[in-house]
């Protein structure tokens, strides 16, 4: 059966709640309140989801120098997949209450692991509610399962690689506030500014009222941004590794494939005091 891999939209989803082959995660979560996220999944949710927090489960925050949500390692989060009893086989779909970044991360996280059938809901959990779409509050424990699987490492890089990169012409995509960009307003960082080399496309830019653009859209976009430069020569980075994931959906979604990760991005580049910093727009 064909599967969903980049989004599906709310309606569509509500029609195949029940099928067995469908697990639907929660990723919603706050910075500035970590633990919000996952009291409002207790509050109501969309039913049958498990519940998957960016720092416990998403992230391996024990890694030190590799950003403020290092990278996981496979066999534990392929360990946190069997226990929510998500399969190989699975249709899977996650969802946040934001813009869609820290679902983009968990999807990127399940194709790097080979995973096609995973899609984001497209406008999450507001659009659902808006939408007056299904909502359940209690909370049941799934049915384990194994799932086995390695990272695809060849996209996902350290600091070191993105600098051999863009000294070979590869292109990085900073999905970060212009501000933050520029170097004048940083709230999350030690230091202010960006990666030399890199371009700045904000990831909220892929969204026209709460939902991505469309595929030709974001395709004229995206090759207009890389003027050239082919999708697997296109790295993205943000603060930490997980607002670029949406770059990685909007690109796959304008069948731009093969773009790769930076995982510890700026927080993970300023954690060597030696790289070299820019500011300003270029």
């Amino acid at each position: 059966m064909a599967g969903w891999n980049t989004l599906v939209q709310a309606e569509t989803l509500s029609i195949a709640l029940g099928r067995p082959d469908l697990k639907v995660v929660d990723a919603r979560f706050t910075i500035v309140n970590p633990g919000a996220g996952e009291s409002a999944f207790l509050v109501g949710h969309i039913p049958g989801a498990v519940y998957a927090h960016l720092d416990r489960d998403l992230s391996d925050m024990k890694r030190t120098g590799a950003g403020r949500h290092p990278w996981p390692d496979a066999a534990t989060f392929t360990q946190k997949l069997g226990e929510w009893g998500i399969g190989p086989d699975d249709q899977v779909i996650v969802y946040d209450d934001g813009d869609g970044a820290h679902a983009a991360r968990f999807w990127f996280l399940m194709r790097m692991l080979g995973h096609e059938k995973v899609a984001v809901l497209d406008g999450g959990w507001n659009r659902w509610t808006a939408l007056g779409l299904p909502v359940d509050t209690a909370t049941r424990k799934p049915i384990t399962t194994r799932y086995h699987g390695k990272f695809d490492e060849s996209r996902l890089l350290d600091a070191d690689q993105v600098r051999e990169r863009l000294d070979a012409g590869d292109a990085l995509i900073d999905a970060r506030a212009a501000d933050r960009f520029r170097g004048e307003n940083e709230m999350l960082d030690r230091v202010a500014g960006h990666v030399p080399g890199a371009i700045n496309r904000p990831f909220a830019t892929n969204l026209v009222d709460g939902k991505f653009k469309s595929p030709s859209q974001l395709a004229d976009e995206f090759r207009a941004l890389l003027d050239g430069t082919p999708p697997d020569r296109a790295m993205v980075m943000c603060g930490s590794g997980v607002t670029a994931c949406h770059h990685l959906l909007a690109m796959e979604r304008a069948g731009l494939r093969g773009a790769r990760l930076f995982t510890g991005s700026w927080s993970g580049w300023i954690s060597d005091p030696s790289r070299p910093i820019a500011t300003g727009a270029d």
